[in-house]
């Protein structure tokens, strides 16, 4: 009984163990990179949530009491030609920042951008193609 364990099954099985824990430590690996990277993605997406209501209550705030001293200072004249500017320069204000919002989406990374490269380094490692 000795024998066989030493013998070519005995390596054959302790080859496919030390495999089989090889795989076991890389899937092990991504997939603790994938959690990170998780993790870090809602960490950004939550900071950028935060600071854009920051920035959207502030902005509006500051714009509505722009436009409502511009339409003071000039309600004796020409207060229907004041809000009308006034109410110009908002919209322009908010098409300006649709823009800027899609193309900062549009350039994100993609997500688990680390993970997919690693996974693909190891099929290469592996002999086979990532598809």
């Amino acid at each position: 009984m000795a024998e066989q364990e030493t013998g070519p099954i005995g390596r054959l099985i302790g080859s496919l163990s030390a495999l089989l824990a090889s795989l076991l430590a890389i899937g092990r690996t991504r997939l603790e990179l994938f959690s990170v990277e998780l993790q870090l993605e809602l960490q950004r997406l939550a900071a950028l949530a935060l600071w854009a209501l920051v920035a959207l209550c502030a902005s509006v705030i500051a714009a509505v009491l722009l436009g409502l001293s511009i339409i003071i200072v000039f309600w004796d004249s020409h207060r229907i030609l004041a809000a009308l500017l006034v109410t110009g320069a908002f919209l322009l204000a908010a098409v300006l920042a649709v823009l800027v919002l899609r193309a900062r989406i549009r350039s994100k990374p993609p997500i688990l951008a680390g993970t997919l490269a690693e996974l693909a380094r190891d099929l290469e490692r592996l002999g086979r193609k990532p598809s």
